[in-house]
C-alpha cells in the first residue's frame, strides 16, 4: 500500500521533499562505480528544485571538475505558485544578491547555473554558482523549463509526488536520460510499467522499497510517527520519513546486472524460509497461465514458464537473467492473457459477511483458489471460492542460447 505521508502529499499537494546529500551521494557513486564518465561532457538539469537549499544543486556544483561535467542547470518554483501555504522567505544569500527584487521572489522561479570559473580560484565549484529570476514561476511544463530541459543530457531530481506521471512522460517524451525519486507504487501505473516492461526505465541502485528521510520546509504537515521515526533515524526537526521511496532511472549501473542466486523448486520446497513455498507449494493462479511465486527469493531457477512475482522484484532484476512478460495492471499483460472473469461471483468479508460488491473488482488481478481466511475472498452459486494475490508482475527466466 502506498506510504501515508505520499498519499498525503497528493491530496494537500504537499510536495516539498529536500533529499538528504548521503542519499544522492549514494545513489550517484553507484553509477560512477559502473561508469566513471556517466557525467563527463554533459549537461544536468536540476529541474523541481530549490537551488539555495538543495542538496541536489550543492552535491553536483561541488562535483562539477570531478565527474567532468559541462553545464549545470537548477531551476525552483516561484513561492506563490506553490499549493500548500507554507513560510517561504528569501535567504540573505538572495536577499545581499544585486539582482535580488522583493516582487520577482515570490513570482518568479529561480535559475542557477554553473559552467566555469568566475571566482579566480581556477577551480569550478559551487562559489560559482550565476543565478538570476526566471521570465515565468519555473512550472517544469512551462516553455522556459522546456527549453532547459532541451538542451540538457541527463534530468535529475526529486519531482513533485502529485505530478510524478506527467513529469516522467514529460522526461521521456525529450528522450533524455534520467534518475528522479518516486514512490515504489508507481511501477503499476499503466504510464510507468510499459517503460520498464519494455527496458526504458529501470530502478535505481540504493534505497528502493526502504525509508528515505527528507527535509521538509518550516510549516509543512508532517505526521507526528513520520517525524518520529525520522528522528530514530538522527534527522530531528523539520523532516519526515518516506516509505517505499525509491529511484527511478534509464542509468546503467552495476547491480542491475547482478544475477540472482536461486534454488530449484525442488530445493525450495524443501528449504524455503517461506513457510508458504514449504507448505503450499507453487500454486497456479485461477485466471492466468502461471505460478505464484510471493518472494523474490523463492524464484525457482528451473521453472522455464510465466511466474508472477511481487513488484519489490524489480528491485532485484536483472535483464540479462529474467524478461518482463506483463503486470496484473489492466492493460499490460497481452502477452499473458487472463482466461476467466468474476462477475459472477460476490465479495465477502473474512467473517463471511457480504461486502456488497462483485467479483468484477477482481477481474484481472492474479486470483488463486481458496481462503486463508486473512482477507476477503470471493465465491459464486457453486461454492468456488478465490482470493486476490497482491499486484503481480509476470516473469520468465531468459533461454540460453544452445
Amino acid at each position: 500500500m502506498p506510504n501515508n505521508q505520499l498519499s498525503g502529499a497528493k491530496r494537500a499537494k504537499n510536495d516539498e521533499f529536500y533529499t538528504q546529500y548521503k542519499d544522492i551521494e549514494k545513489e550517484i557513486n553507484s553509477y560512477l562505480d559502473f561508469d566513471p564518465d556517466t557525467f563527463r561532457d554533459k549537461v544536468v538539469f536540476l529541474p523541481c528544485d530549490d537551488p539555495e537549499w538543495s542538496n541536489f544543486t550543492k552535491y553536483f556544483a561541488q562535483n562539477f571538475e570531478k565527474f567532468g561535467m559541462k553545464k549545470l542547470i537548477s531551476t525552483s518554483y516561484a513561492p506563490n505558485s506553490r499549493q500548500v501555504n507554507m513560510i517561504s522567505q528569501p535567504t540573505l544569500f538572495e536577499i545581499e544578491s544585486p539582482q535580488y527584487d522583493k516582487i520577482k521572489t515570490k513570482v518568479n522561479g529561480k535559475i542557477f547555473t554553473l559552467s566555469h570559473d568566475i571566482s579566480g580560484d581556477n577551480y569550478i565549484n559551487v562559489n560559482d554558482l550565476q543565478w538570476d529570476y526566471l521570465v515565468g514561476d519555473g512550472d517544469f511544463r512551462s516553455t522556459e523549463v522546456c527549453n532547459l530541459r532541451d538542451q540538457a543530457d541527463i534530468i535529475i531530481t526529486n519531482p513533485p509526488f502529485s505530478l510524478f506521471r506527467e513529469f516522467l512522460s514529460w522526461i521521456m517524451e525529450a528522450e533524455k536520460q534520467l534518475l528522479i525519486i518516486g514512490n515504489m507504487n508507481a511501477i503499476t501505473y499503466k504510464e510507468v510499467f510499459p517503460l520498464i516492461q519494455n527496458d526504458r526505465l529501470w530502478l535505481g541502485a540504493t534505497a528502493n522499497g526502504s525509508d528515505m528521510v527528507f527535509a521538509v520546509p518550516q510549516g509543512a504537515t508532517v505526521s507526528p510517527s513520520d517525524r518520529e521515526k525520522a528522528a530514530r533515524l538522527g534527522y530531528e526537526g523539520n523532516y519526515t520519513r518516506l516509505g517505499n521511496s525509491c529511484w527511478f532511472t534509464n542509468l546503467d549501473h552495476g547491480r542491475r546486472h547482478q544475477p540472482l542466486v536461486l534454488m530449484t523448486m525442488a530445493d525450495n520446497q524443501r528449504f524455503s524460509r517461506h513457510k508458504e513455498i514449504k507448505n503450499l507449494g507453487y500454486r497456479k493462479y485461477d485466471n492466468y497461465d502461471a505460478i505464484e511465486v510471493p518472494f523474490t527469493d523463492a524464484i525457482p531457477s528451473d521453472y522455464g514458464e510465466v511466474m508472477g512475482v511481487p513488484i519489490s522484484f524489480l528491485s532485484k532484476y536483472n535483464p540479462d537473467q529474467f524478461e518482463i512478460l506483463g503486470a496484473t495492471q489492466r492493460g499490460c499483460h497481452e502477452a499473458v492473457p487472463d482466461h476467466k472473469k468474476y462477475d459472477e461471483y460476490i465479495e465477502m468479508k473474512p467473517n463471511g459477511e457480504p461486502t456488497g460488491s462483485s467479483g468484477g473488482k477482481t477481474n484481472e488481478n492474479a486470483n488463486l483458489t481458496g481462503n486463508d481466511g486473512r482477507k476477503n475472498y470471493f465465491i459464486n452459486e457453486n461454492g468456488h471460492v478465490i482470493q486476490s494475490a497482491y499486484q503481480r508482475i509476470f516473469i520468465r527466466h531468459r533461454r540460453r542460447s544452445k
